[in-house]
């Protein structure tokens, strides 16, 4: 096969476009939009004409973005999932955002996989989580695993609801690559979710903020949104002009953010014990873990105060306790240089925009990393004493013009029907010339959807095949920019080189995603690819199989969440039955010194097996506190009137149902 690159040779040809979203509504039902965060994740909706943030089932209007699996077999979500982090490190899956849609080669996945608790290991040059879920060793890829926090999403959602979720807007950070949007896309099927859109995080909270303002603004107004979380940064550069909400400029950093701060301080404190006791441990990964959940409260404590003391019982050895003081000062002195290079990407957007810092109206804050004092410092010096915007929740803006997204989409009345959204995508995309040269379709900045056409020929006599290169980034030079995907053109006529014209079509639609065609014009031979399997996106057999084990875990979720349901109420029954026993003024006082006793023992004997049977199958509960229940009625069916005036000792008259 001939795989000498094509070269261009006419002008280009592009066409762009956008999209009126009134045009394209339909009945789509609720839409929720859906910020799926590295550190934490957060749902909206918008009902009866306004967004509400959705409470999860601890009352937290963000839920970590966290699944952990027991050794009892049992998958745990969200705040239950991180509240196992230190005893269950190995099982508990956490920061998979920052790898999806990568290759394992890429060297902030190698960074990543030196820190995490939990093994990632290469299959098909993708990292792919090896975890032991109780029953076995299984292996999932980062879409499976957002997939099941875009799950939890869901399930908050309906829970609000009352009715069943289908459709739903996700956000990704504007400096996503097309594999990376692919991938959260990928992630949403698993989770059986239809998703409408993939939108830009800082658009989305341009959205939020601009939704109350437009109306009392005059003129185009300049918005900067500085979006700092917990493991991706972005820097949008926006327009807000009547309801229209324009992308002008996007840059970033997709490995950076409060975890990378948390690592500085991590490793402050693991050197300190080295220094101090002599002991490296960074090689117990409890030990880390415990260290990196006081860590992160420090952090968050010294975004108001000077100083907190950071204390861990038993972390050197069993009888040993950690104590030491963290200042701001030097929490900032540990992490200065990320802080200063959140600036550079401000300084491109504006450089792209081709804007100056006087003419930016708002700097809008976004991402919950952007509470540190000296981040707003360094922002607020290099726009000349300008306070950003603190208008809008940092954790819930996202979220929220995610779910206004998703209410323009489904057409909700409430909304106004001339809101727009015109973003951009975030790199350059091309192919590979002769000698490796990058050959520019679609600038980066370019409004989305896009569609770009560019004329190319044949450099060898006869040749009728063509291989297709596909890369993203801002280098001349193929080799040090991002390969997306190739694929070949064949049945090219044999005919002299430069005779042959074969038109390159680069497609990228509203969710950022990219389309490529090549077509050659005198036989209509054509060839077209979406960033396919080789290019880290899942294959549609892989989708669908990952969609059936979802559906697998979503079962067993049930049987699990029936299980403890019925060992609560096995638990609860016989505890209270203690705990009336011990009570002086309880009917119990009145039974004989032998009914109390066979009472007593039948409740101590249930604690114990209690305590040695934590995860039996459910209909052992059930029949358990039927014996008991029996038991108890039978001890007090003496009483006359006692299933009237003590009903809390009867059997539950829908018992099983649980």
């Amino acid at each position: 096969m001939n795989t000498i690159m094509i070269i261009c040779v006419l002008l280009t040809i592009s066409v762009s476009f956008c999209i009126n979203e009134a045009e394209s509504r339909k009945d789509l039902g609720p839409v929720i939009g859906i910020d799926l965060g590295t550190t934490y994740s957060c749902v909206g909706v918008f009902k009866n004409c306004h967004v509400e943030i959705i409470e999860n089932d601890q009352g937290n209007r963000i839920t970590p973005s966290c699944v952990a699996f027991t050794r009892d077999g049992v998958r745990l979500i969200g705040d239950a999932a991180k509240n196992i982090l230190t005893s269950n490190p190995e099982s508990t899956i956490f920061h998979i955002k920052r790898i999806i849609g990568r290759t394992f080669n890429d060297s902030s996945v190698q960074e990543d996989i030196k820190i995490f608790p939990f093994s990632v290991i290469k299959e098909k040059n993708k990292p792919v989580v090896k975890v032991d879920i109780g029953y076995g060793i299984k292996l999932f890829t980062p879409e499976e695993i957002s997939a099941m926090i875009l799950g939890k999403m869901r399930d908050i959602a309906e829970g609000y609801l009352g009715m069943k979720v289908k459709n739903a807007v996700v956000t990704v950070p504007a400096y996503f690559s097309n594999a990376q949007r692919q991938a959260t896309k990928d992630a949403g099927t698993i989770a059986g979710l239809n998703v409408i859109r993939i939108i830009n995080e800082p658009t989305a909270a341009a959205i939020a903020y601009g939704l109350d303002k437009t109306q009392k603004w005059e003129g185009v107004r300049n918005i900067l949104v500085f979006d700092l979380g917990g493991g991706t940064f972005d820097v949008s550069l926006l327009t807000i002009d009547n309801g229209v909400v324009e992308v002008l400029a996007t840059n970033g950093d997709t490995h950076l953010g409060g975890g990378d701060f948390d690592e500085r301080v991590i490793e402050h404190f693991i050197k300190i014990i080295k220094t101090k006791k002599g002991i490296d441990i960074r090689k117990n990964i409890h030990a880390v873990e415990k260290i990196r959940r006081e860590v992160e409260k420090a952090k968050r404590i010294l975004s108001y105060g000077q100083q907190t003391r950071v204390e861990i019982e038993s972390l050197i050895s069993n009888t040993e306790d950690f104590s030491e003081i963290l200042t701001r000062a030097k929490f900032e002195e540990l992490n200065i240089d990320l802080f200063r290079s959140t600036l550079k990407p401000v300084e491109n957007v504006l450089a792209d925009a081709n804007l100056k810092i006087s003419d930016i109206a708002e700097v809008i804050l976004v991402g919950g990393s952007t509470r540190i004092p000296k981040i707003r410092q360094i922002l607020k010096e290099f726009f000349n004493g300008k306070e950003p915007s603190r208008g809008i929740n940092p954790d819930e803006a996202v979220a929220y013009g995610a779910a206004i997204q998703g209410a323009i989409l489904s057409g909700d009345e409430c909304v106004d029907s001339d809101i727009l959204i015109i973003d951009v995508n975030p790199f350059t995309l091309g192919i590979e010339i002769e000698g490796g040269v990058m050959s520019k379709i679609i600038p980066r900045n370019t409004r989305i959807p896009v569609t770009e056409r560019k004329p190319f020929t044949t450099t060898v006599d006869n040749q009728t095949v063509v291989n297709i290169q596909i890369f993203e980034g801002e280098q001349s030079m193929t080799k040090d920019n991002h390969f997306l995907g190739n694929f070949d053109l064949t049945a090219i006529p044999s005919a002299p080189r430069g005779s042959a014209q074969i038109d390159v079509t680069f497609d990228i639609d509203v969710n950022g995603i990219l389309s490529v065609t090549a077509e050659e014009k005198s036989t209509g031979s054509k060839k077209s690819v979406v960033i396919n399997s080789k290019t880290n996106r899942l294959s549609s057999e892989q989708i669908d199989r990952m969609v059936r084990v979802a559906e697998i875990f979503s079962e067993e979720d049930k049987v699990v969440a029936r299980q403890i349901n019925a060992k609560n109420e096995l638990e609860s029954y016989t505890y209270s039955i203690r705990t009336q026993l011990r009570d002086t003024n309880s009917l119990f006082n009145e039974l004989s010194s032998k009914e109390k006793t066979t009472i007593t023992d039948a409740v101590e004997n249930q604690i114990k097996w209690l305590d040695t049977n934590p995860t039996v199958k459910i209909d052992e509960f059930i029949k358990r506190k039927k014996q008991l229940e029996a038991i108890v009625m039978q001890m007090l069916s003496r009483f006359e009137g006692h299933n009237s005036n003590n009903t809390r000792w009867q059997s539950s008259s829908n018992e099983g149902e649980l």
